[in-house]
């Protein structure tokens, strides 16, 4: 019988167990959405106990077993990708300690204390100054260290929820360096954590025993265990592989592996991402991440509010269309999509910035809209928004095609956005390059299968894998009269707003 591999997908608000084959068939899956994805304390905080995420993969196992008949006797190895920026304490038992943090939360520590003078002057010479201020603020580790110092000593090991889902798993708390994407003290380049030295470990002092042993990517870390086993239903000693982020299993799982591909997320955080062979940072003092393909990178940029600002309009301005879709049986974005082609590119000078949650580079940054007249409607807002997410991404292209020296020849497409041939179409027509979806919208499960069948030595190489795994199902080429109305938005208009609102946005945190 030929192999399959069972590959995990925990996402911010779903987890699914899919079945997949070394063609790139996914042959069965089970899926449960969170509810609710995420518990808050405090207004901005965002947690979830971490039994909830085992407890689900083990259900979702199982589930997957009663419906996959013989296949499931096929297993010959497992693998999982999670969401990053994930944190979870654990104490010497790989008990958690208390609940994990997830990626979006926004509780933030105190700054009070300086740091040494010869950081600080580091850092202001190289103009990251409010950076590293922002950084250290926004850090979980060391909110928990000033707010929950019981817990902090009582943490054995500081993981990602990749890590976690590892040691349930398998036992063993080891991690792929293709999932250490966070707030934490891990040097990109050297592919290892930092030194009490290095510069930038000031910014996240986690003592060096309480982070977990790294593996590259495409590693056989274990065998399922024997309690794994038993509430798994995966047969026991079946290996485990690490793979990577879910972002860096769907751009393998896109085909992206050379610098001229572009692969696009329209997820909850809408992020443009490369690979590239060689340490190329994204942006100046920004790291590019640990790729899942062994010895490559992945510089990106990310959009942390992007599909989310889809959810949040539907919510607030899509009444009409939620009514209309729960009596048809169908998502509300589905009409709102249809809806797109009666607005003209550029939505009649309405222009939007997408920056409701503000980045490093950006750390005083809102989301705002300009350019409102009489002739708008809550569908020009809608396609607004989906332009101004794909502007946002633009400048993440052009800022990332300066450092690796290639220009982006074409872009790929995954996340929930993908689904919808109309924003296929708008992207194409503002990148200005073809637009491809591959045969599943579940790349980051392709890519992380992809790796597991790699590590078994079905495929001789990574080429040889992709295309074997990742087939183009649509193609949308650019219309390139829109594309050059486009261009002149972005550069006379987009790029121009932020600098203009900045000092606004400054007064705003006063």
């Amino acid at each position: 019988m030929e192999p399959l591999v069972l590959t995990f997908d925990i996402g911010t608000q779903s987890a699914r167990a899919v079945l997949v084959d070394d063609s790139g068939i996914l042959l069965h899956k089970t899926q449960k959405r969170f509810d609710p994805p995420y518990f808050s304390l405090e207004p901005g905080w965002a947690e979830q106990k971490a039994e909830y995420y085992w407890d689900t993969v083990c259900q979702l196992s199982r589930e997957l077993q009663g419906i996959s008949g013989e296949d499931w006797g096929r297993i010959a190895a497992v693998s999982i990708t999670t969401i990053r920026d994930t944190n979870i304490c654990l104490d010497k038992n790989g008990e958690p300690i208390r609940p994990v943090i997830l990626w979006l939360d926004k509780r933030e520590a105190s700054t009070r204390k300086p740091l040494p003078f010869p950081q600080t002057a580091a850092f202001s010479v190289a103009g990251m100054g409010e950076s590293a201020k922002h950084i250290r603020r926004i850090s979980v580790c060391n909110w928990l260290m000033q707010n929950e110092p019981q817990n902090w000593e009582k943490t054995d090991k500081y993981m990602m929820l990749s890590g976690y889902m590892h040691f349930c798993l398998c036992g063993k708390m080891i991690d792929s360096a293709a999932n250490i994407i966070g707030h934490v003290p891990f040097d990109n380049k050297k592919r290892r954590w930092m030194k009490k030295t290095d510069l930038s470990y000031c910014l996240f002092p986690i003592p060096q025993q309480k982070l977990c042993e790294l593996c590259e990517p495409g590693t056989i870390i274990g065998g399922i265990t024997e309690k794994a086993s038993e509430l798994t239903g995966i047969p026991a000693g079946t290996p485990l592989v690490a793979t990577g982020s879910d972002k860096g299993c769907e751009t393998i799982g896109l085909s992206c592996i050379n610098p001229g591909q572009a692969a696009l997320s329209f997820g909850t955080t809408a992020t443009i991402q490369y690979t590239t062979d060689r340490y190329v940072e994204p942006q100046q003092y920004m790291p590019a991440y640990v790729a899942p393909a062994a010895g490559m990178w992945n510089p990106e940029i990310e959009i942390y509010r992007g599909y989310w600002l889809i959810s949040w309009f539907t919510r607030e301005f899509a009444e009409k269309e939620m009514r209309e879709a729960a009596e048809k049986g169908i998502a509300p974005e589905e009409l709102l999509n249809r809806r797109l082609r009666e607005i003209p590119p550029g939505c009649q000078g309405l222009m939007m910035q997408p920056y409701f949650t503000p980045g490093v580079k950006m750390p005083r940054a809102r989301g705002s809209v300009i350019g409102f007249s009489d002739v708008h409607t809550r569908i020009h807002i809608y396609r607004a928004i989906i332009e101004g997410i794909n502007f946002a991404l633009i400048n993440g292209m052009k800022s990332i095609e300066k450092r690796i020296k290639t220009p982006t020849t074409a872009v790929y497409l995954a996340g929930g956005g993908s689904q919808s041939a109309e924003i296929c179409q708008i992207t194409a027509d503002m990148f200005g390059v073809p637009a491809y979806r591959t045969q599943t919208h579940e790349a980051a499960v392709i890519g992380s299968s992809l790796l597991a069948f790699r590590a078994l030595g079905r495929f001789s190489s990574l080429e040889e894998a992709i295309n074997s795994m990742v087939h183009i199902r649509d193609s949308f080429q650019p219309d390139m009269e829109a594309h050059r109305q486009y261009q002149w938005l972005y550069s006379n208009v987009f790029t121009q707003t932020y600098k203009r609102l900045k000092p606004l946005y400054e007064k705003n945190y006063e």
